[in-house]
């Protein structure tokens, strides 16, 4: 991928834009190329500790024969990670996405993200976290946020079934949430078909967007999502091909086809920056039924308010349920989304 050099060219340009860097950190296995497990694998008993076995041989993730997995109860390992963090936090960036690490001990996680944060305290922290209790794990762990597949999941689903009443019981739970930590939002990533595949009914692309710009947390576009790029992920070797593809060297090659979704996202994200209170806000459910969603956002501890309308059938509002104020972003006619201001 490049050189220091590079790294420190990257991160000057981003954050001259106001944009921080936050780097993938795979601390819970490492190839088989790494250079202790070639000492462990050669018969050395001091790098064969940084390793958990499983019976007689090593234990790997997720039945990934290439990657091994670290004894997280070793301490040389914490020493290894605190200071593989230090090395590139020193060199710029702002965080780090901490890949697996919901399979790795809580409690490791603490002990990492409390020494680091002592001689970086600016230092954010995702966890990447697909089941369980997600505030539980943030309040063991240390981390500062985790990623919001509960949501996530929600989102397309409800779309595709036309049962809003599952994204509304979601958003619920996602509120609670939102009063320990911010979440991070998407509706697409590197290990899940892009979005505008995942979705029966393209026509409901700017629904899934306009919940993913709305509501609290963090929300997070996957490279790509913002041109509507689709690909499916499948369960086999090469199955993550599709959804990580390749980008041209320059913008102007890519389709035409994608701006419509681009200015979409631009025009959501607008309103986010206008409305930095939406990070934590609070939602409250003003009218729902299986197709029809409208819920409003309210600052916390100010006066800050949107109302969003997700209307899935193919007639219009009805009158009376259409918010008073300016309409921000889409529109209310049949099977659309909209983001309304205050009037």
């Amino acid at each position: 991928l490049g050189d220091d050099d590079d790294l420190t060219a990257l991160v000057e340009a981003a954050h001259a834009r106001g944009v921080g860097v936050v780097l993938d950190g795979v601390f819970n296995h490492v190839g088989r190329s790494f250079p202790m497990f070639s000492q462990a694998e050669a018969g050395d008993d001091v790098a064969a500790a940084w390793f958990r076995r499983d019976g007689d041989g090593w234990a790997v993730f997720e039945g990934h024969g290439s990657l091994v997995e670290l004894d997280h109860d070793h301490p040389a390992v914490a020493d290894h990670v605190v200071a593989v963090m230090r090395h590139w936090l020193d060199r710029g960036i702002d965080g780090w996405r901490l890949d697996a690490a919901y399979a790795v001990p809580s409690r490791f996680w603490r002990t990492v993200i409390g020494e680091v944060r002592a001689t970086h305290p600016h230092a954010w922290f995702l966890g990447e976290v697909i089941h369980g209790d997600y505030a539980e794990f943030v309040a063991e762990s240390g981390v500062d946020s985790v990623t919001q597949y509960e949501l996530w999941k929600a989102i397309w689903s409800s779309l595709n079934d036309r049962n809003l009443w599952e994204l509304a019981w979601s958003l619920t739970r996602h509120g609670e949430m939102l009063a320990s930590f911010l979440p991070t939002t998407f509706v697409g990533n590197h290990d899940t078909s892009r979005i505008a595949s995942r979705l029966d009914d393209e026509r409901l692309l700017p629904h899934a967007l306009t919940v993913l710009f709305t509501v609290g947390g963090v929300p997070a576009v996957y490279a790509g999502d913002e041109q509507g790029f689709r690909g499916v992920k499948e369960e086999r070797i090469g199955g993550d091909d599709e959804v990580r593809p390749s980008f041209p060297d320059e913008p102007g090659q890519l389709s035409p086809v994608g701006a419509p979704v681009l200015r979409l996202h631009q025009q959501l994200i607008a309103v986010r920056r206008r409305h930095p209170w939406l990070a934590d806000a609070d939602l409250e459910q003003v009218h729902l039924v299986n197709e029809l969603f409208i819920y409003r956002l309210r600052e916390r501890g100010g006066d800050g308010a949107l109302t969003v309308v997700l209307n899935l059938d193919d007639v219009p509002v009805p009158a009376d349920l259409v918010p008073s104020g300016t309409c921000l972003v889409g529109g209310v006619g049949p099977g659309e989304a909209a983001v309304f201001g205050a009037s």
